[in-house]
């Protein structure tokens, strides 16, 4: 119960942000994801983040975007891609069963961009994840 009292804490404070980010589709961010419940994907340290790949900006203030792992799969609901960051390469797989739709007050720094062409298989594997056959 303990984490989700930190959390509590790191939530309200993230609610009160005035921060406002310029995003645009591909980039890569940390985000303040939070401590969830069941199979939900959580983050990790003091501010319970983790990286998120933006897919499109939805409002003024929302964004659909999809948590990432270092653990590396690729099959129906994992993309599996790497990125420049600033130390070298970071390998990645896209939670693509994690979909959701974010504030980008959780945001708090711009960590890389997907490629292109990385980015439309992603499009294309979500797409076949939310159309039923």
């Amino acid at each position: 119960m303990q984490d989700y009292d930190k959390w509590n804490q790191v939530k309200k404070e993230t609610q009160n942000s005035k921060r406002k980010l310029s995003i645009k589709s591909r980039e890569i961010f940390w985000a303040k994801i939070g401590k969830n419940i069941g199979d939900e994907e959580y983050g990790k340290g003091k501010v319970y983040s983790r990286p998120v790949l933006i897919i499109r900006q939805l409002t003024n203030d929302l964004f659909i975007g999809v948590p990432l792992t270092t653990t590396l799969k690729n099959n129906d609901y994992f993309y599996q891609f790497q990125f420049n960051i600033k130390d070298g390469i970071s390998k990645n797989s896209a939670m693509l069963l994690q979909l959701r739709a974010f504030s980008k007050k959780r945001l708090t720094s711009k960590i890389g961009k997907m490629n292109l062409t990385d980015f439309e298989e992603v499009q294309k594997k979500l797409i076949k994840l939310i159309v039923p056959t």
